[in-house]
C-alpha cells in the first residue's frame, strides 16, 4: 500500500488549485466539509437500518463504510490544509492517545 499521506498531499493541492478564497477561509471550509461528510454517514446508517419510513432500506453497511472513509479522508485533507506537517502531527497524536489509553 502506498503512503496515504502522499495521496492526501495531492488531494489538498488539487483542492487548493481550484479555490479562490484566502487561505484562512479555505481552512474553515475544509473543517466545515467534515460536518457534511459526517451527515452523510448518519444518512447512510439511517438508510442501512431502514429508519426512514418514507425511504425504507436505502443504503447498505458498505455504504456506511464508504462514507466513514470519506470522513477520514476529509479530516486528513483538513489537517493537511492547516499544517504541512500533517502526517507528523497525526502520528504524534495517535501515539499520545495510545499511551494514555492502551498502556495502563
Amino acid at each position: 500500500m502506498t503512503d496515504p499521506w502522499n495521496t492526501i498531499e495531492r488531494l489538498a493541492s488539487w483542492i487548493a488549485a481550484h479555490h479562490t478564497l484566502p487561505p484562512e477561509q479555505d481552512v474553515l471550509l475544509r473543517v466545515l466539509k467534515l460536518s457534511e461528510e459526517v451527515g452523510e454517514v448518519a444518512q447512510a446508517v439511517i438508510g442501512a437500518t431502514g429508519q426512514n419510513p418514507r425511504k425504507g432500506t436505502s443504503h447498505t453497511w458498505q455504504d456506511v463504510e464508504s462514507e466513514l472513509c470519506d470522513v477520514i479522508i476529509t479530516a486528513m485533507v483538513a489537517l493537511r490544509t492547516l499544517t504541512p506537517d500533517a502526517a507528523e502531527v497525526f502520528a504524534g497524536h495517535v501515539r499520545r492517545v495510545a499511551e494514555r489509553s492502551l498502556e495502563k
